[in-house]
């Protein structure tokens, strides 16, 4: 059964075939979402973008650069959109972003005023900025989901994880606002937290072995999150299943964050 036909999405964050993007994109593709995509600026992304892309056997792909630090790119992309698609259902925000440099253990209280900053903008505000474009498209299509994904290092701290779990408590927050506001218009705003995936943003992470060992020995399910889990849960979120879910946090992590010890 198919939960999404002749419904369409657009995916910010596709990086590669590791990524949890991607593994949203392949489980609302395979229930019959059109998608479309944005990367980062440059070459070098588009083309890794573009491979990811290739292996979900979308053919012709809508597929355009979008930097998230920038309102005028932002805006200039969800123009070129609406020039060329009438109706948007889904939206995914699947990006984040915190100097590496201060991504290690011990290194939390160090963190230059800018680089904090830097991590609030794009890993936070960007969703405000792209919901306000895409929810009028949502209100004229009947109403959409828009999702972004966190990590529980918002809630309780992971060593290493520093500003980013700063950022991602600042994203489930501002979900949270905009679920209140966005309602009327019949577009529901949630998080998804996802557990310890090996994608290139984790890899930035000081300590991220030693999170892949807690979470196998000490999960309910004793195994890491895969990226299908989250897709699962993204379908769910996207279609009339969850109509009447919004504002909400839910956790794909294996139940890690439900053990205290």
């Amino acid at each position: 059964m198919q939960l999404l036909d002749n419904k369409r999405a657009l995916i910010v964050g596709v990086a590669n075939e590791r990524s949890y993007a991607w593994h949203i994109a392949r489980a609302l593709t395979d229930h019959g979402c059109q998608c479309a995509f944005t990367h980062l600026p440059g070459e070098k992304n588009e083309r890794r973008t573009a491979r990811a892309v290739d292996k979900l056997g979308i053919a012709d792909p809508w597929l355009v650069p979008m930097d998230a630090g920038s309102d005028e790119e932002i805006a200039g992309v969800f123009e070129r959109y609406t020039e060329s698609f009438d109706t948007m259902h889904v939206l995914v925000h699947s990006i984040a972003f915190a100097d590496r440099e201060w991504l290690e253990k011990g290194k939390f209280n160090l963190t230059p005023r800018q680089a904090y900053l830097s991590a609030i903008d794009i890993s936070a505000y960007s969703l405000v900025a792209m919901a306000r474009y895409a929810a009028p498209i949502m209100a004229r299509s009947g109403g959409g989901s828009i999702m972004a994904m966190s990590y529980y290092g918002a809630e309780k701290v992971v060593p290493g994880y520093n500003v980013m779990g700063v950022a991602k408590a600042a994203l489930e927050c501002t979900a949270r606002y905009l679920a209140a506001e966005l309602g009327e218009q019949g577009v529901r705003v949630n998080t998804i937290s996802g557990g310890y995936l090996r994608t290139l943003a984790s890899s930035a992470v000081g300590g991220v072995s030693d999170i892949e060992t807690h979470n196998q020995e000490r999960a309910p399910l004793r195994r890491n999150v895969e990226g299908e889990d989250v897709g699962r849960t993204a379908v769910y979120l996207a279609s009339e299943l969850a109509s009447g879910v919004t504002g909400e946090n839910i956790y794909v992590d294996c139940g890690v964050n439900t053990i205290g010890v």
